[in-house]
C-alpha cells in the first residue's frame, strides 16, 4: 500500500521538501524525450563539455599504496602536503596541520555546520548564491539568514545592512568568488567583514572553490584576495578539485583553518573527531593529489580561456539589443543577465517558452534568490559553437518579449 511520507510520521521533517519536478524540469525532460537536442546553457560539469584531460590523471591512480588503508582523520600527510604546494605556487603559505580533506565542498559545509551550530541555530549566507545552501542547511538542522549583494557597475557588499544581518548568527558564509554573480570581495571588504566578525565573535566560512578563475581586470580596487591567513577571527577556507582541476568525480575538497591560536587549536581538535567519524576521502585520490596538481595549470587555462571567450560572446550579444544587460563578472564560470521587463514578468514562463520555442535551457534568477525579477543565469562552460548558437536563440526570444 502506498503511503504518503509527510502523513505517516516515518520520515524526518528535515526531508519534507517538494519531491516532484518543477514545471521547467518537466518541460526539459519532455522535449528531450522527443529526441530534440537542447542547447544547455546551464551545464556546470566540466567533464561533459570536451576539455582535454591528460592520461596522467588516470596513471596517477595506479599506485601500490592504494592497497593500504590509512585511516587519518585530516587526510594522509602527503595529500595535505600536496594542497600546501598548490597554494605555495600562488604565494600563499598554508600549514599542513591546519588542513582537513573532505570528499566534497558539501561535506565540508556539513562538517562546519556541525562544528559551529546547534539544531535551530542560524548561519548567514549571501544572496544571490547557490540554491544548494537551502538543502545543506536543512539536512544539518540549521536555519538560513541572508545578507544581500547589490549591483551597480559591479557587485558590492552593503556594509551597514551586513552589520544588521550579522547579529544572531553562528557563522557567516562568504562565497569568494560568488556563484552566480562572479564577484569577489575587495581587500577593504574582507577587512570590514573580519572586523565585524571579531566584534560579534562570529566565525567566517569562505568558499573559494572558484579562486583559480579570476578575470584579472586591471584595477587596483578589484584585486582578488583570499581569506587564507586570516589570524584575527576563526576562519575556514574551502577549496576542491571539482573546480581547481575540473574533476568533480575525484571527490577531494579541503578545509583550511585559520584564526587566533586558541580558537584554531580547539576547532582542529573538534573537527578531527567529526572527520574521524566519517573518513570519507578515498585513498586513491589522496595518493594522486601531488601528481594531479602538477597539471592544474593545463586544465585551468583551458577552462579560463573558454569562460573568457564565452563571456565576450554573451556581452557582445547583449550590447546589440536594448532588451537586456550583461553584468560584469570577475571570476568563476557563470554570468548573469538582467532583462529589461515589467515588474510582474514571469521568469519561469520565459524559461519554459525558451525551451519550447528555441530549445535552449537557461536558469531563471529565482533559482538563486535574486531579490528582483527578470534575471537569467548562464553557464560559460559550453563549447564555442554551442554557446554562439544558444546565445543567438536566447536573444531572439528576448526580443519577442512584450515590454
Amino acid at each position: 500500500m502506498h503511503r504518503e511520507s509527510k502523513k505517516s510520521g516515518i520520515f524526518a521533517h528535515r526531508t519534507d521538501w517538494e519531491l516532484s519536478l518543477n514545471p521547467i524540469a518537466n518541460t526539459l525532460n519532455r522535449i528531450r524525450d522527443t529526441g530534440v537536442e537542447v542547447i544547455d546553457l546551464t551545464i556546470s560539469n566540466p567533464t561533459q563539455v570536451n576539455f582535454y584531460y591528460p592520461q596522467d590523471i588516470l596513471r596517477a591512480l595506479n599506485k601500490k599504496e592504494n592497497l593500504v588503508y590509512l585511516p587519518v582523520a585530516k587526510g594522509i600527510l602527503p595529500a595535505r602536503e600536496a594542497v600546501c604546494s598548490y597554494y605555495a605556487q600562488k604565494g600563499i603559505d598554508v600549514s599542513v596541520e591546519n588542513i582537513f580533506l573532505t570528499c566534497s565542498t558539501s561535506e565540508a559545509y556539513a562538517f562546519l555546520f556541525r562544528l559551529l551550530a546547534a539544531p535551530g541555530d542560524s548561519i548567514l549566507f549571501p544572496r544571490p548564491s547557490y540554491p544548494l545552501f537551502d538543502f545543506l542547511a536543512r539536512i544539518n538542522d540549521v536555519n538560513l539568514s541572508f545578507y544581500t549583494l547589490k549591483y551597480s557597475d559591479g557587485w558590492f557588499l552593503s556594509q551597514e545592512k551586513f552589520k544588521e544581518c550579522l547579529i544572531g548568527n553562528r557563522a557567516v558564509v562568504i562565497v569568494n568568488p560568488n556563484n552566480p554573480t562572479g564577484s569577489f570581495l575587495t581587500r577593504e571588504e574582507i577587512d570590514f567583514v573580519s572586523v565585524e566578525c571579531i566584534r560579534n565573535d562570529i566565525p567566517i566560512i569562505s568558499d573559494e572553490v572558484f579562486a583559480d578563475y579570476i578575470f584579472n581586470y586591471k584595477s587596483d580596487e578589484r584585486v582578488f584576495s583570499t581569506f587564507i591567513g586570516n589570524k584575527d577571527v576563526l576562519t575556514f577556507t574551502l577549496g576542491g578539485l571539482s573546480k581547481a582541476l575540473g574533476l568533480p568525480q575525484m571527490k577531494v575538497s579541503w578545509i583550511i583553518v585559520d584564526g587566533p591560536h586558541d580558537y584554531v587549536k580547539e576547532a582542529i581538535a573538534r573537527l578531527e573527531v567529526i572527520a574521524d567519524t566519517f573518513l570519507s576521502v578515498n585513498i586513491a585520490s589522496q595518493n594522486a593529489l601531488f601528481d594531479w596538481f602538477k597539471i592544474s595549470s593545463y586544465i585551468q587555462n583551458q577552462i579560463l580561456d573558454r569562460v573568457r571567450n564565452n563571456y565576450a560572446i554573451l556581452a557582445h550579444a547583449c550590447q546589440e539589443t536594448e532588451r537586456c544587460e550583461c553584468f560584469m563578472i570577475e571570476g568563476g564560470w557563470y554570468a548573469v543577465i538582467k532583462l529589461k521587463v515589467r515588474d510582474n514578468f514571469d521568469e519561469e514562463e520565459f524559461v519554459i517558452d525558451l525551451l519550447e520555442d528555441q530549445n535552449v535551457f537557461v536558469h531563471p534568477g529565482y533559482f538563486f534568490d535574486f531579490d528582483e525579477n527578470g534575471y537569467m543565469v548562464i553557464s560559460l562552460l559550453p563549447q564555442g559553437e554551442h554557446m554562439k548558437e544558444g546565445i543567438s536563440r536566447l536573444m531572439s526570444q528576448i526580443n519577442k518579449i512584450k515590454l
